[in-house]
Formats: structure tokens, C-alpha cells, sequence
């Protein structure tokens, strides 16, 4: 595996996601697939056509440039990845399938917390599919904090980072496990320290496609 590309839905995670990959996927060569309005128009697109052409044609440029994988960083687009890779023919990974798993191992009273409603429906269906493909009986919450979205896509992040503490700690006396739907929330877990696990999904996500993907050093090596 010498290049694997990242579809991100914005921007601000590309770095985030670049700091990652130099840590756990020594050796390969990284690229980087923007489309920042997919996320907005997921809501205007019912069906989902256009957004699944548009990652196609994302898809393709990717395997034209020599990819031999495509990881989604965002949740939202969780959904496309199983028809995409069937298209592609190549594997198409949901960085939020780590922390997923992650959640239902830890405990069977989970809050999921997301700051748009697009990303906390195919968040919570994730965590329902994990969940069945361990036997695990799972009691899921849905939150939407209103406002950090807004607050963050303002260039607020302080506000955003406080309202999403806010969130976690308002449900962290009710949940055994608290999972920040976007990879873009990950900030925010360092200001909501509560005992109660707060998963994330970009470091277990990139440590799952190494996992995936890279091959194993020999025994004794």
C-alpha cells in the first residue's frame, strides 16, 4: 500500500489528519480529497444521488492518482462507503468504525453528541450496526448541540469547544460511554473531563485503517 486517500468534508481535520498518518502509516504517501459542501447539501439531496456521484468522481480521481484505498473522515457520508467500494474495487474505510466499536465494548448506555443533525442520524445507525454485529444490547441517546456549529463555522471555536464540554458533561451522570460524532469535535474532549470515556474518531480511526491495511511485521522481527 503506497498511497491512501482521505476524503474529508472540511477542511479544518486535514491537518489533523495528516499528523495522524505520519505517526501510524509509516512508509505511505498520503492524499487529501476535499469537497466542503457535501455535508450542507446532504440535506437539500433526499435520495442521495448527487452526493454519491460526487464522491465517485472523488473515488476515481483517487484511484487515477494511484490510491489503493479511500478512507471517509467524515460521519456524515458513512453511509456511501459500501457502494463506493463496490464501484471502485477498492476498500473504502469509515473512520468512525473504530470508535463504534470502541463504544459498544465499553459499555451498553451510550450518548452520541453532534453538532448537525446529517451527521448524528448516520452516527447512531453506525453504532446500531456495530452493535448487532457484536450481540451487543445497546441504549443509545442522540444529542444535537445547537449553536456550535454555527459558532464554529463563524470561526468561534472557543464557543463551539465549550458548548460541545457542556454537552458531554450534561450526559456523562446518565451514560457508561460518550462518543463526538465529527471528527471535527475532537478538540473538545480535552475540556470535558468526567470520568466517563469520551471517544473520538480520528486516532482510533487512522490506527484501525494501519491495522487494515498495513501489513504486519513478521513474528520476531
Amino acid at each position: 500500500m503506497t498511497r491512501i486517500a482521505f476524503l474529508h468534508t472540511g477542511a479544518v481535520v486535514i491537518p489533523v489528519f495528516a499528523e495522524l498518518a505520519a505517526t501510524h502509516l509509516p512508509g505511505v504517501e498520503v492524499q487529501h480529497l476535499l469537497d466542503d459542501k457535501i455535508v450542507a447539501d446532504l440535506g437539500t439531496d433526499p435520495d442521495g444521488r448527487d452526493v454519491a456521484g460526487r464522491l465517485g468522481a472523488l473515488g476515481r480521481a483517487a484511484v487515477a492518482a494511484g490510491a489503493g484505498a479511500l478512507v471517509f473522515s467524515c460521519s456524515s457520508i458513512s453511509g456511501y462507503a459500501g457502494r463506493l467500494q463496490e464501484q471502485l474495487g477498492i476498500p473504502v474505510l469509515r473512520i468512525d468504525e473504530a470508535m463504534a466499536d470502541r463504544a459498544v465494548e465499553t459499555g451498553r448506555s451510550i450518548a452520541v453528541i453532534a453538532t448537525l443533525p446529517t451527521t448524528l442520524a448516520p452516527t447512531a445507525a453506525l453504532l446500531r450496526e456495530r452493535a448487532a454485529l457484536h450481540g451487543a444490547d445497546i441504549a443509545l441517546d442522540e444529542v444535537l448541540v445547537e449553536g456550535a456549529f454555527a459558532a464554529v463555522s463563524s470561526g468561534d471555536r472557543a464557543t463551539h469547544d465549550a458548548l460541545v464540554a457542556s454537552a458531554v458533561r450534561d450526559q456523562s451522570a446518565s451514560h457508561d460511554v460518550i462518543i463526538l460524532a465529527q471528527a471535527s469535535m475532537a478538540g473538545a474532549a480535552a475540556g470535558s473531563d468526567t470520568g466517563v470515556p469520551v471517544l473520538t474518531s480520528p486516532e482510533l480511526g487512522v490506527r484501525r485503517v494501519a491495522e487494515t491495511l498495513l501489513p504486519r511485521p513478521a513474528a520476531g522481527a
